[in-house]
């Protein structure tokens, strides 16, 4: 049976240091009984490595724990670095076929069973307004308008469930109108909620009975948050309480963005950022960086009301009951899921597109750099 220190755990979702596991690391991991891990391009060397650290971490927990990562497509690919990298979701769009998106969507699910992971964190549900703006989001929507990404990303989110991958709409309510990274400083996003509701919001309304998580992002919403200030929506309690809960109905598993982004560091304190996110409505903080913190993490958690923390308990014990054990590993199954990958590179961007790898111009993103 956990103890009540181990289920205030379960809010928690944290980066791992390194490759592989240390004494020191996994002892410490074993204590603090994470809910989840999220792994990042410091973690992946190899195929087997990567099997290994996951099961690892499985073996240390107490119970089943979420094991994530950003295995979207293009840039944003944390297995590109040991295998082919699919084609972004930019490209899948204008590419204009249907059958392209279903096949990346069957084979990130598949990918992700092999080594390990339940849940994927995509697909992106943001509207891209300038493919060139520094936002973050350069490649890695769906659509230039509400209908084309509830039409794409709708498609993309089904296969991978079908493979038993649990998902996650990102970023809620939107990053699209940012005019800034929010990995390094806050966007602030002054439309109208109207405006609003006839564009960020239409996704989520259409797509969050078949999402099996949301992630918060950290953009302030003056509509949403008119007295607050500078107050990211990830802790803002009329963005993910009265708007994503109430209004839109969603049951399921709410998630921060990475509280170790410039965003929140340089707005709130850490203990506001812990505590606040899960008093908004967030049922699990994501600390994938500053390691060190995580326990420090747990412990402002105890600060939280005790009704808050049974609510996000009950939802994230609903969300593990959908997540599904991996598959057999071999790497001879990966080779034939790797050469399908880069097959659908090549129908996507053509035989010449698909051997270039995608690289940002000029200045690159922490999304891409973690």
């Amino acid at each position: 049976m956990p103890s009540d220190s181990q289920l205030l755990s379960q809010l928690l979702l944290t980066g791992v240091p390194g490759a592989e596991l240390d004494s020191a690391t996994a002892a410490r991991l074993k204590k603090l009984q994470p809910g989840g891990y999220i792994l990042f391009g410091r973690n992946i060397q190899s195929p087997e490595q990567v099997r290994k650290l996951c099961d690892d971490l499985r073996d240390l927990s107490d119970i089943e724990p979420i094991i994530t990562i950003d295995q979207e497509g293009g840039r944003v690919s944390r297995l590109r670095l040991i295998g082919d990298e699919p084609p972004n979701a930019q490209a899948l769009r204008d590419r204009g076929d249907p059958g392209l998106i279903h096949t990346h969507g069957r084979l990130t699910g598949e990918l992700l069973r092999l080594f390990g992971f339940n849940l994927d964190l995509c697909p992106v549900l943001d509207i891209s307004y300038d493919v060139t703006a520094d936002n973050s989001l350069k490649g890695r929507c769906y659509g230039t308008s509400p209908q084309q990404v509830i039409s794409n990303a709708g498609i993309f989110n089904g296969a991978l469930r079908k493979e038993k991958i649990l998902t996650c709409g990102k970023h809620f309510p939107g990053y699209g109108p940012a005019e800034c990274d929010p990995h390094e400083f806050l966007p602030v996003i002054t439309k109208s909620r109207e405006a609003l509701e006839k564009e960020e919001l239409l996704p989520y309304s259409a797509l969050l009975p078949v999402l099996d998580s949301v992630m918060t992002c950290h953009s302030n919403y003056t509509a949403f948050d008119p007295d607050r200030g500078r107050w990211p929506a990830s802790l803002s309690h009329n963005i993910v309480t009265k708007l994503l809960r109430n209004q839109l109905g969603f049951e399921g598993l709410a998630i921060t963005d990475d509280l170790d982004m410039g965003a929140i560091l340089n707005e709130v304190t850490f203990e506001q950022a812990i505590q606040e996110s899960v008093r908004a409505g967030n049922d699990i903080v994501m600390i994938c960086h500053r390691l060190e913190m995580v326990e420090l993490a747990r412990e402002h958690l105890e600060g939280v009301e005790a009704p808050i923390i049974s609510d996000a308990l009950r939802r994230i014990e609903a969300a593990k009951k959908k997540l599904a054990k991996p598959d057999p590993f071999s790497l001879e199954r990966f080779a034939e899921i790797n050469k399908e990958i880069y097959q659908l590179r090549v129908d996507t961007l053509g035989e010449e597109r698909a051997k270039v790898l995608s690289v940002e111009d000029g200045k690159r993103s922490p999304v891409e750099l973690y």
